[in-house]
């Protein structure tokens, strides 16, 4: 690991750290980031320096935004989400410039974060995948039961339609998914 990669791993962990979400006894935004660090190496192990800081910095202070914040409804959760991209993206590149990246640099991780070219670009597409991975692996069980079955269906597809045919088959060997929710897997 370069001396800049790990300032800039260490100034997001920082930044989460301050997340006040400790319901799993620790910093919810700090575990989320260690888990998307965790998942990314997995799946893509040469990944470059700005993907691996874009999966660290993918929620980067996101209880500074609540989604109460917002007015109810898909467009109210669509600009609440698409407010924290931008808010992501921002604060990720501030901390690689920080760290000694090129604005080049930094602009390539927030585009990651703004998800612009998914299903065109590979390493948006692998950011993509690693946090459809990191979902399924650590958030999905906790979350399935809250959400009643013909919703918690268009969740799963739509995650499902999000990940590279690569990552849906490595989804479906990793994971013990019920039929319901691996048939859109193999779609």
């Amino acid at each position: 690991m370069t001396d800049r990669l790990a300032r800039a791993l260490a100034a997001v962990d920082e930044a989460n750290a301050q997340d006040p979400d400790r319901s799993e006894g620790a910093p919810a935004a700090l575990l989320y980031g260690q888990r998307m660090s965790a998942e990314l190496a997995r799946l893509c192990p040469d990944a470059s320096e700005p993907l691996q800081i874009a999966a660290r910095g993918q929620h980067i202070e996101r209880w500074t935004s609540p989604r109460s914040g917002y007015p109810e409804g898909r467009a109210g959760y669509l600009a609440w989400r698409g407010d924290l991209a931008r808010h992501h993206a921002a604060r990720v590149a501030q901390i690689m410039t920080g760290a000694g990246y090129s604005e080049a640099e930094a602009a390539r991780a927030a585009k990651m974060l703004r998800k612009e070219g998914i299903k065109r670009d590979a390493e948006v597409q692998m950011l993509e995948d690693a946090i459809c991975f990191t979902f399924l692996r650590w958030y999905f069980a906790p979350f399935a039961p809250t959400q009643e079955a013909a919703r918690l269906d268009r969740i799963v597809q739509k995650t499902a339609r999000k990940m590279s045919p690569g990552a849906r088959a490595r989804a479906l060997a990793e994971f013990d998914l019920p039929d319901p929710v691996a048939r859109h897997f193999r779609d």
